[in-house]
């Protein structure tokens, strides 16, 4: 028999994906559904340990960018701090450069000081004033250094205190000594244009070739007085005035008056005023006559070789008048002030504290008058 109601269509169910192997339990599962219908859907599914685990590394990530924002700044501190000390240290290494190279100066100004010293000592010498009498002798007292701060420069900065204070204590003795001879130079400017103070040859052609002092004779080979200065130099170099003077003297000794003077061959005596004598020995000619008035540098005569002399030089001797009224010899190089001698310090020491001479041939009486 046939039923009048027609058979029901059978129900559609969505389609049942198969299990993903080895994922039991609970799953989270995610889809991902592309723009292009044509093209699959991904499935992602995530079991409960699987989210745990993301979870706990996004976590770490998120605690590892909040540590690193946190120490950014500190970093960021310590690479600027390092670059600034950098920085500072060559500054630093610049500025004691700077500290070396200002220190080496002074130590030239101590040194340029102490030959100003010596001019002046010269000086006082030349002119017989006694410096033990200045007011600047022992220079006035240093200004102390400072409490300095232990810095890497510490040590070179207070040797530039030090050497501050010496060149400023001696550049005040300096001034101090020179004030005193400016006052005694215009109150006595007489003595002072007669004082054989410039140096009988100019320029640089000529070497000290025998001093003042005992040596050993050429000729003879015995040890005697030298009682001048020798200054070798061409024939026919030009000798002039050391100060204003009269000439006493020129030409040659006679032999038979004194062997010694006439040694000297072509000769020529200077009066400076009532206290120095200059002589000029072994010339080839002579410029000036007796009783002639020089000048402090006008030409006299040439230097040459006649009389005593193995090669062409010129002796230079001056003569002072001591205690006893009698032209004793002095070294020359005291008082040729326009010019700069090895061992000055050492002449002067020796000019103040040496006794006088007394093994030397005495001028005569034409020489004196």
């Amino acid at each position: 028999m046939l039923s009048s109601n027609p058979p029901r269509p059978a129900r559609k169910t969505a389609p049942t994906l198969p299990p993903v192997p080895g994922r039991r339990g609970a799953q989270l599962e995610v889809q991902i559904h592309p723009a292009d219908i044509r093209r699959r859907v991904r499935y992602l599914f995530f079991s409960r340990r699987e989210l745990v685990l993301l979870a706990g590394g996004v976590l770490l990530w998120l605690l590892f960018v909040g540590f690193g924002a946190a120490l950014a700044p500190e970093v960021v501190r310590g690479y600027m701090g390092r670059h600034e000390y950098r920085a500072l240290k060559a500054e630093r290494e610049r500025h004691g450069e700077r500290l070396r190279a200002l220190v080496a100066r002074m130590e030239g100004l101590e040194e340029r000081a102490a030959e100003l010293r010596l001019k002046v000592d010269k000086i006082f010498l030349a002119y017989g004033l006694d410096s033990g009498e200045s007011i600047g002798q022992g220079g006035f007292p240093p200004q102390p250094v400072p409490e300095l701060p232990q810095t890497v420069h510490a040590n070179v900065i207070r040797q530039g205190y030090e050497l501050d204070a010496r060149v400023g204590n001696e550049l005040a003795a300096i001034v101090t000594f020179l004030d005193e001879v400016g006052s005694f130079e215009d109150a006595n400017r007489e003595r002072v244009s007669t004082t054989p103070s410039a140096c009988p040859l100019r320029g640089d052609r000529f070497v000290l070739t025998s001093p003042f002092g005992n040596r050993r004779s050429p000729f003879t080979k015995n040890l005697d007085f030298h009682a001048g200065i020798d200054l070798a130099a061409p024939k026919g170099t030009v000798v002039h005035a050391p100060a204003d003077g009269v000439v006493v003297f020129a030409g040659r000794y006679p032999l038979q008056r004194s062997v010694g003077w006439w040694r000297y061959g072509n000769l020529i005596v200077l009066k400076h005023g009532d206290d120095f004598r200059t002589l000029f020995g072994h010339l080839s000619e002579i410029d000036v006559r007796t009783g002639q008035r020089v000048r402090q540098g006008d030409p006299i005569a040439k230097v040459g070789s006649t009389g005593w002399s193995t090669s062409s030089h010129l002796h230079y001797e001056v003569r002072r008048r001591d205690a006893e009224r009698d032209f004793a010899p002095v070294d020359p190089r005291i008082y040729i002030l326009d010019r700069r001698w090895r061992d000055e310090e050492r002449l002067l020491v020796r000019a103040r504290s040496a006794p006088g001479q007394t093994n030397y041939e005495p001028l005569p009486t034409l020489f004196t008058r």
